[in-house]
C-alpha cells in the first residue's frame, strides 16, 4: 500500500508544514513497495536500452524515465518522445529547444541517443532514480494538494534555471515555458487569469517589470537567492490562500477540529517525525 502524503493545512501554513516534514515524508514513501518495485525494474533493465525505440518501446522503463524528469503525463505519447529524443537538443531549431520547456530539455541531455549515445553508466542511473523519488513525492503530494505541488517544483526547477547563465529573454521565456514556475510567478506576482493570453513578448515584459518591482532586479538569475525563492512561494500560496476561501489554517478552525478530536498538526508532526 502506497503513503499518502499528510498536508493537514492548505495555504502558507500548509507549505511550511510540508517543509519541516517533507525529509521524513520522503524517506516513507521512497520505500513504498510499488515504487521499489519500479526502481528496482530500472535498475536491472536500463544497461539494455541502446536506442530512443529500446527505451519508448519498455512501458515501465519509460514509466520511471519520464517520470524523472516530470513527464509521467507523457507516458502514452511514446511517437512524440521518441521524435524528442531522436533530434537531442543540440541543433538549437531540434524539437525539445522549440518547444522551451526546460523538463524536456533536462530529459534529452540525459537520454542523449541523437547526441553521442546514451550511456547508462551508475553515476547517471543514480541521478535518474533520485530524481524519480523526488518527482514521484512531488506528484503525490500534488494528489492531495496541487499547491503544494507546484511549490516544489518551483523551487527544484528554478534553482537549476537560475544557474544557467541564460540571458534576460530567454531566461523569463524558459520560466513561461515550465508549468509550475510560470503558475507560481502568476500567482507571486498576482497576475490575472487572462495574462497567459497575451503577447508572450508582452508576457516577459511584464515579468521583468514586477521581478525588478518586488526583487529588486529583472534577470531570472535573482532566483538562484533562496530568500527570493522563498519570498515567491510565500506570495503564491498566500494567494492561493485568498482564492480557496477558509481553510484548516484559517481562525477558528483549528478549535473547530480539536472538539471534532483532530490530532491536530503538531500531533500529526510528532508522528511523522517520530521512528515508529
Amino acid at each position: 500500500m502506497d503513503l499518502n502524503p499528510v498536508i493537514p493545512f492548505s495555504g502558507l501554513a500548509g507549505w511550511r508544514f510540508l517543509e519541516r516534514t517533507q525529509e521524513r515524508q520522503q524517506e516513507l514513501f521512497n520505500r513504498s513497495a510499488s515504487i521499489q518495485r519500479d526502481v528496482d525494474y530500472f535498475r536491472e533493465n536500463i544497461g539494455n536500452v541502446e536506442t530512443s525505440q529500446d527505451l519508448v518501446s519498455d512501458r515501465r522503463l519509460l514509466s520511471v524515465a519520464l517520470g524523472a524528469f516530470g513527464l509521467g503525463e507523457e507516458l502514452d505519447k511514446r511517437a512524440f518522445v521518441r521524435n524528442i529524443l531522436d533530434q537531442g537538443v543540440f541543433d538549437p531549431q531540434s524539437f525539445a529547444n522549440r518547444l522551451g520547456n526546460p523538463a524536456y530539455i533536462a530529459f534529452t541531455e540525459m537520454f542523449s541517443f541523437a547526441d553521442g549515445g546514451f550511456f547508462p553508466t551508475s553515476g547517471r542511473v543514480d541521478e535518474i532514480v533520485d530524481n524519480f523519488l523526488i518527482v514521484g513525492f512531488e506528484t503525490a503530494v500534488g494528489n492531495v494538494d496541487n499547491s503544494m505541488r507546484l511549490a516544489m517544483n518551483f523551487k527544484r526547477e528554478m534553482a537549476d534555471l537560475a544557474g544557467q547563465g541564460l540571458t534576460q529573454t530567454t531566461g523569463w521565456l524558459r520560466a513561461l515555458g515550465s508549468r509550475p514556475i510560470r503558475a507560481v510567478l502568476e500567482g507571486a506576482f498576482n497576475l490575472p487569469p487572462a495574462f497567459s493570453q497575451i503577447d508572450i513578448d508582452q508576457q516577459v515584459g511584464i515579468l521583468v517589470d514586477k521581478a525588478k518591482l518586488l526583487f529588486g532586479s529583472d534577470s531570472i538569475d535573482i532566483f538562484s537567492d533562496p530568500q527570493v525563492v522563498d519570498d515567491a512561494i510565500r506570495r503564491f500560496q498566500l494567494r492561493e490562500q485568498v482564492n480557496n476561501g477558509p481553510g484548516a489554517n484559517t481562525r477558528g478552525m483549528t478549535a473547530l477540529s480539536i472538539l471534532g478530536g483532530g490530532l491536530g498538526s503538531t500531533g500529526i508532526e510528532n508522528l511523522l517525525l517520530s521512528n515508529v
